[in-house]
């Protein structure tokens, strides 16, 4: 796979169809509600938008919500896309939508691969993150329905303080469900998220720590999201373990290939993909931002064209020169290939080019510094 130049064109585009969803999450960026919004891009709209996505070098795109499939039209939105040649997923949530038929007809379109939420590894983790009482059933009949008609999984899971003590089984059950990817996504405090819902930042480089180690042990991907952090956790622990190799460590050798070797559907992205860097959000009424979890509006694809948002945007340009980062993410040696999570900072700090505020890590720039500092004492 070429290299794309992120200031040209995104690796992924998320599309949130519409914010209509039948559950409850205690975290949901969207802050979901029950009934469609009139203002949601319509068919014929949709169709223009992804004639634009198309247009930016064919970028993977993610259908998201709320919950797709509170949309009529959205198997006729998949096939319009399909037919061009873009590839495209769909994380809907578990509800009663998700029929076999419902499937069968995802199938028949064409919908390359399907992700859903587990937060825990039993029913009373899981139902209380998702706000809603049989949620966690629904989702394993859904993946065995998935199973059955031979559509790879996704687990998307989000760490939190309600399931860090339950990892180890969470990632038993990912590989139970023959999943293909398990993308692991750390909690930031927007929408209906809280900080205090999070985990620690010593918590945080604890998880990556215990994540790299089990890639190496379970025959799925594993992909972070929010959590760019993790990046230099591989590359250091992938130089370790080949410290009597001649091979240098790349940071595309440590990072971009999954099991198979290959870029693979919702998940490895290439390094560097963060926050309106290689990446992209649609909201369900057009407006565009760097993510959904940074909530800068940066322009509305009915009055301006998604490639010109994505490639002018001031906002944009600045997430796309992690020299304008702030703080030690500014002067990081990391910076390119992680520069830590922009939507954190914002949620954090009210800044999305200061620090990451949940990472551990001291740059060599600081260290050096202060070594420097010492000697002159």
């Amino acid at each position: 796979m070429l290299e794309r130049d992120f200031n040209e064109n995104p690796f992924i585009v998320i599309w949130e169809l519409t914010r209509a969803c039948q559950l409850n999450c205690l975290h949901c960026r969207a802050e979901a509600q029950y009934k469609r919004d009139p203002r949601e891009l319509n068919f014929e709209e949709a169709k223009n938008l992804i004639d634009q996505i198309y247009s930016l070098d064919n970028p993977m795109l993610v259908f998201t919500g709320g919950d797709p499939l509170m949309r009529d039209d959205v198997y006729d939105i998949a096939k319009y896309a399909i037919d061009k040649g873009v590839r495209v997923s769909m994380t809907p949530s578990a509800t009663p939508n998700v029929t076999k038929e419902a499937i069968r007809k995802a199938k028949e379109v064409g919908l390359s691969r399907w992700a859903f939420s587990l937060d825990g590894p039993t029913a009373e983790i899981h139902d209380h993150f998702r706000g809603t009482s049989g949620s966690f059933d629904l989702t394993m009949n859904a993946i065995k329905y998935l199973h059955e008609l031979e559509i790879p999984i996704q687990i998307n899971t989000v760490i939190s303080r309600y399931n860090i003590d339950h990892l180890d089984e969470m990632a038993r059950l990912v590989e139970e469900l023959d999943c293909v990817l398990w993308s692991v996504f750390f909690l930031v405090p927007t929408g209906r998220g809280k900080e205090s819902d999070m985990i620690s930042p010593v918590q945080h480089e604890k998880v990556f720590q215990w994540l790299y180690d089990l890639s190496k042990r379970v025959p799925f991907d594993i992909k972070t999201t929010a959590g760019q952090h993790y990046r230099r956790v591989v590359i250091n622990q992938k130089i370790r373990d080949n410290k009597d190799s001649d091979k240098e460590i790349r940071y595309r050798d440590a990072l971009n290939k999954g099991k198979t070797g290959q870029f693979d559907g919702l998940g490895r992205a290439p390094s560097g993909v963060n926050d309106g860097n290689g990446f992209v959000f649609i909201s369900h009424i057009g407006d565009v931002y760097p993510s959904g979890l940074l909530p800068i509006k940066c322009g509305n694809v009915r009055e301006q064209s998604l490639g010109d948002i994505y490639r002018n945007s001031p906002v944009f340009k600045s997430l796309r020169s992690p020299d304008e980062y702030k703080g030690k993410c500014g002067v990081c040696e990391y910076r390119f290939v992680c520069g830590g999570s922009r939507s954190r900072a914002f949620a954090v700090t009210g800044d999305y080019l200061e620090s990451e505020p949940f990472c551990v890590y001291i740059p060599q720039a600081l260290r050096d510094a202060k070594k420097e500092a010492n000697t002159q004492q």
